[in-house]
């Protein structure tokens, strides 16, 4: 085994490694903007057609009484700090949209991981091999 082999190598796994990481926060990333999402569907179904008194939070532990108007319209953020006014049922089918979109990112992040979890085996069995041969020629 050539020192330089193996130096190659092991960058490359420190590369995938830094790159696996990666991948497990953006993961992250999205499982928390899928919960917010959920969680946001929830709370829109649950308000029903009966006014409700609400506290809003200011800063600071500070609240403000808040009363929510049965069938009101709802503000939506489509991005690039635009947001639009919607019906209670356009906002949840727009979010039920983003929550797919979600779906498929975690989907590709996962294939990726798949990717790179088997390029770290791969590399690990090479390490191994170049280790082996080293110490047989020793």
């Amino acid at each position: 085994m050539s020192e330089e082999q193996a130096q190659t190598l092991l960058q490359q796994m420190q590369a995938l490694e830094a790159y696996m990481a990666d991948l497990l926060q953006k993961e992250q990333a999205v499982m928390k903007l899928l919960q917010e999402a959920i969680g946001a569907i929830e709370s829109m179904k649950a308000l029903g057609d009966t006014q409700l008194e609400t506290l809003v939070p200011v800063g600071m532990g500070t609240y403000v009484k808040a009363t929510i108007p049965p069938n009101e319209k709802m503000v939506v953020n489509i991005g690039a700090g635009a947001s639009i006014e919607q019906d209670k049922n356009s906002a949840i089918n727009y979010v039920e949209e983003r929550i797919k979109e979600l779906e498929i990112v975690l989907q590709q992040l996962s294939a990726q991981k798949h990717e790179v979890a088997l390029r770290l085996e791969h590399g690990q069995r090479e390490m191994n091999r170049l280790l082996q041969a080293s110490q047989s020629n020793q």
